[in-house]
């Protein structure tokens, strides 16, 4: 979708086209597919409606959450140095949100070109909107070209003004919530839309060690103010808004849990007591301690993160880690 560049002062905003109905045919399959595994699944794509954007966003600011404020610090000590590396570009995000951590970059980036082309992808029409009208009122020149996505089974354009490269951004870790084999595959399909020597800016949750341990990684899964148990419990209201389910969403509890063995936090929901959910007609019965799994969330080592970007095309430039190396970004080019 084409954009408007706006005068000096006032940025441009387009945006995305609604989903349409298609995409309840997908939450559909999706929730009935899930369901009818063993043991049961959701995709984490499906919490984010606008109601699990917001709650998203919430879950950002929470103390017991440090990848966000980790990320941002990192970002604002490196984008100077990051901003010349690249020279001038167009930025695409993939799982943007509301991209309230690009804002850093593109400022930087804003302040050294006269025109900046922002593409964020994301499956949430609502975030991208958020994202576009907060980037545009505050940042002069920018034009943001939002795209309605689900970025791991959905095309997506990248487009590349005349003079400019593309720096990719996969920021928050987000890559960690999808199995190794969907990690490479996501990669290796946006080195696909990327020229030799182009960048990708790549951010991600460090394993556990010595400095870092088991219990914070659970903390910041499960808040005190219990504000990712709502997240997660966000995605049976979801459910029975767009499909008519009939899940008594209270009778399902929020479950954290690290599993060392795959390196990885997991999200379920577990069902407190025997019960049985109707969706489009089919009955899916629920024993007394059965879960949903939701979501994973995977954890790296430096070597695995090396490994991932060879197998997907990249080779690493440079690494930014914060003091206790808790969370790290990467910058890589493709090769």
């Amino acid at each position: 979708m084409a954009g408007v560049w706006a005068g000096e002062n006032v940025g441009a905003a387009c945006s995305p086209s609604p989903a349409g109905p298609e995409l309840r045919q997908a939450v559909l399959a999706e929730a009935l597919t899930g369901l009818r595994a063993e043991p049961k699944t959701l995709e984490p794509w499906l919490f984010y409606d606008a109601e699990g954007s917001r709650l998203f966003e919430r879950i950002t600011a929470l103390p017991e959450y440090y990848l966000t404020r980790t990320e941002r610090a990192l970002f604002e000590r490196l984008a100077p140095e990051l901003a010349s590396r690249v020279g001038r570009a167009t930025l695409v995000e993939l799982g943007a949100g509301t991209a309230a951590k690009t804002g850093v970059l593109l400022r930087e980036f804003a302040r050294r070109q006269r025109g900046v082309l922002y593409q964020p992808v994301d499956v949430s029409a609502s975030a991208l909107e958020e994202a576009a009208e907060a980037l545009t009122r505050e940042i002069a020149w920018l034009q943001v070209q939002p795209q309605v996505s689900n970025y791991v089974t959905e095309p997506y354009e990248v487009e590349r003004p005349a003079g400019m490269q593309v720096l990719a951004l996969y920021i928050g870790s987000s890559i960690g919530n999808f199995s190794p084999e969907l990690q490479v595959g996501i990669l290796r399909n946006l080195r696909r839309q990327l020229r030799a020597g182009e960048k990708l800016l790549l951010g991600l949750d460090m394993a556990p060690d010595a400095r870092k341990t088991v219990a914070q990684l659970v903390a910041a899964y499960d808040d005190a103010a219990g504000v990712t148990a709502e997240f997660n419990r966000n995605v049976l209201v979801r459910l029975n808004r767009e499909l008519g389910a009939e899940f008594a969403v209270e009778r399902f509890r929020h479950v954290a849990r690290w599993n060392a063995a795959a390196s990885r936090m997991e999200m379920h929901l577990e069902s407190a007591v025997p019960q049985t959910v109707t969706i489009a007609g089919e009955c899916f019965s629920f024993a007394a301690g059965e879960t949903i799994h939701t979501e994973n969330s995977y954890k790296f080592t430096q070597a695995q993160v090396d490994e991932l970007l060879l197998a997907a095309g990249f080779a690493l430039e440079e690494r930014w880690a914060d003091e206790a190396h808790a969370y790290s970004v990467v910058l890589a080019q493709a090769v």
